[in-house]
């Protein structure tokens, strides 16, 4: 028989406080009654004792403390699941806000997710190719991977995130229906409501929002959903991936609203702060998602994730960005230079890698030329900011022939590799031929991360292209 508790120890921003409470777990959902009659949802995050501390979704704005009455669930947070969720736009915690009612559910789980065994994890190795340039070719996206993109206040990330989601596409030449196979699942955390009708107009004009699932939390919605949203997200791509046999591509943004809604939370609890104020379960808390992502033996489908975080102050060594490198596998990193010179995407390389990349590009997966041709790319631009930093010294007329030639690659690359349009998309070998274009500017000397033999097959000089 479920039991009522009534009246409340303490009221604190989003969360409460009860007494007295028997036979309650951690995590466990309550269903809380005010005098009007009115219910909201709420979820335990804390025990001490015989008193719980609980985070109420829908705030606590109108509780009493003596009237209240709070009802254990003896269960978790479940969301309903379905295939039907794919083209649909939902809440922080999964429900349907586009319209369209609700659907039909056949199957309930619990959002936390169940641990993947190490053992039974897959190495990623095959190519997400999400028709930009500087990402397919210098910070490949690998099939199962985690790889975030570092951005700062002001940088086109949005928009980035969008091109994203709308282009990206398995290329497996082992599997003809991979593509068919495709889902993504969008998560905004925190977003002003110009930038969710942005998302939801993108996607509605670009044809791909039926194969999209779309979570949005305002920024005018409760701070504890914002918790919520990316493990209800993460949800609905493990049951897409491993139910239904789809590779889904989990896009979280920005996970430092939902870092900032935990170090609420957490001073709201009393918690004693870590770095910047942030809790010090910051760690284990974001690797609790970004640990969600993976191929699983046996298993068709696949998770990957792309977290999307804005760097406070463009810090790359504040606590977000910092514990966030240490989990995933590499990073994408936007310059806020590129982006004043008008480059888009502002993609900027030195900093940028792809730890799994090495495993995913060359033959028998993107073209047996990706791996020198990326290298070469790599050393010839950190040779041009060498170049540019001597020009600043003694000017670019007294620079020798080989400098000026870095220089003029430079500023190649910058306008036509790195540059593309929001919606130009080009494939992995449009990608790589206009790479090998660029090193012909080069003499065919400076080449030194290549083969002879992939130097004949595809160098040629600029002049004779």
């Amino acid at each position: 028989m479920a039991i009522e508790y009534i009246g409340l120890k303490n009221i604190e921003g989003p969360l409460v406080a009860i007494e007295g409470i028997k036979g309650a777990s951690n995590e466990e959902m309550v269903s809380i009654t005010l005098d009007d009659g009115t219910k909201r949802q709420g979820r335990i995050i804390q025990m001490e004792g015989d008193m719980a501390v609980i985070q109420v979704f829908e705030g606590t704005s109108g509780m009493s403390l003596s009237n209240t009455k709070t009802r254990l669930m003896g269960k978790p947070m479940m969301m309903p699941l379905s295939k039907e969720i794919l083209g649909r736009t939902l809440d922080g915690v999964g429900r349907p806000i586009d319209g369209m009612g609700d659907y039909y559910a056949d199957e309930i789980k619990n959002i936390n997710g169940e641990p993947i065994n190490p053992v039974s994890r897959e190495y990623p190795n095959n190519f997400i190719q999400t028709g930009i340039s500087s990402i397919d070719c210098l910070a490949t996206l690998i099939r199962g991977q985690k790889l975030p993109i570092f951005s700062g206040d002001g940088l086109a990330h949005d928009s980035l995130a969008v091109q994203i989601a709308r282009q990206a596409k398995v290329v497996d030449e082992n599997d003809e229906n991979a593509a068919d196979k495709f889902a993504i699942v969008f998560a905004a955390m925190g977003v002003k409501h110009d930038v969710a009708n942005y998302f939801k107009k993108s996607f509605e004009e670009s044809g791909v929002l039926n194969k999209v699932v779309m979570f949005l939390n305002l920024s005018n919605d409760p701070v504890v959903e914002r918790i919520i949203t990316p493990r209800c997200a993460l949800t609905a791509a493990e049951y897409l991936a491993y139910k239904h046999d789809m590779h889904v591509l989990v896009i979280l943004t920005d996970m430092t609203s939902y870092a900032e809604a935990l170090r609420e939370i957490s001073s709201s609890k009393g918690e004693v702060p870590s770095r910047k104020g942030y809790p010090g379960y910051l760690y284990s808390d974001l690797a609790s998602l970004y640990e969600r992502a993976g191929i699983i033996k046996d298993a068709k489908g696949s998770v990957t994730q792309v977290p999307i975080l804005s760097m406070p102050n463009d810090d790359i060594t504040h606590p977000i960005p910092d514990l966030t490198g240490y989990i995933t596998e590499g990073q994408i990193v936007l310059g806020r230079e590129l982006s004043m010179s008008g480059v888009y995407p502002p993609v900027s390389i030195l900093p940028s890698l792809s730890r799994l990349m090495k495993d995913g590009i060359g033959e028998g997966f993107t073209r047996e030329d990706h791996p020198a041709l990326s290298n070469q790319l790599f050393s010839a631009y950190s040779k041009v900011s060498d170049a540019k930093s001597l020009a600043s010294v003694i000017g670019e007329d007294e620079l020798s022939d080989i400098d000026k030639k870095y220089i003029e690659f430079g500023k190649a690359f910058d306008e036509q590799f790195l540059t593309q349009g929001q919606f130009e998309n080009r494939s992995i070998n449009e990608t790589l031929d206009l790479g090998w274009k660029l090193l012909g500017i080069l003499p065919k000397s400076e080449l030194d991360r290549v083969s002879d033999d992939i130097l004949e097959k595809y160098y040629r000089p600029y002049s004779q292209q």
